[in-house]
């Protein structure tokens, strides 16, 4: 029992994860306002910092919660929940920082109205991740367990969502887009915008796992 008490117990791990959560979710409005603003060169290169810097405190936060593990001898979660959880959650905001860096990189001149839509659903999906992981300190609660699962699914009809509105959008895209070099960028936008859901349905997964381990 004694050394039980002496051992570093729970870290911060809970916190850390809201952190950044909201990071996430930051990134991802901040993305939508740069496709929003997209004409104009100023606001665009203001939303993409903005993108790019909650990336970087989002990535300490990974990086202190990979450290507090070698530190914490007893964990709130698994060990493994723990780390692979902040990963996805890391491979987020990767994924909004890379699309906003490929669209400078690759001089995309335009924003689609199928652009739009899946920089909405992404950061629908981001929102809902948020939302999920506030829950995890709550889950003796049954109410907060049937909540924390009805936000994985949620995330997972988002997921659903923009890979229909993806389709419709290469299809359009090859029927359409006259200009080679457009398509091509336009073709590697949707696919990145498009992973993003995905990786908020990884994140959603092992939620949903955590959530019915932990119950």
């Amino acid at each position: 029992m004694l050394l039980g008490k002496l051992l570093p117990r729970d870290g911060n791990f809970f916190e850390l994860f809201d952190q950044h959560a909201r990071y996430i979710v930051e990134g991802a409005r901040a993305f939508l306002a740069l496709i929003d603003g997209y004409d104009d060169p100023a606001e665009r290169e203001r939303h993409a910092a903005a993108v790019i810097a909650a990336e970087q405190r989002a990535d300490k936060i990974t990086h202190e919660v990979n450290r507090l593990l070698h530190k914490t001898f007893i964990t709130p979660l698994d060990r493994e929940q723990i780390h692979s959880l902040i990963n996805a959650m890391d491979d987020v905001l990767d994924l909004l920082q890379d699309t906003t860096e490929t669209m400078s990189l690759y001089d995309v001149r335009r924003m689609t109205e199928e652009t739009r839509q899946l920089g909405q659903l992404s950061a629908r999906c981001c929102e809902r991740v948020q939302h999920a992981v506030s829950l995890l300190p709550k889950l003796k609660d049954a109410s907060t367990v049937d909540a924390a699962l009805k936000t994985c699914e949620e995330i997972d009809h988002l997921e659903s969502d923009a890979d229909r509105v993806m389709r419709a959008a290469m299809s359009r895209l090859f029927r359409e887009e006259p200009d080679v070099r457009e398509l091509i960028k336009l073709k590697a936008v949707y696919e990145m915008l498009e992973s993003i859901t995905d990786r908020c349905e990884d994140v959603a997964n092992l939620i949903e796992g955590i959530v019915l381990e932990n119950s």
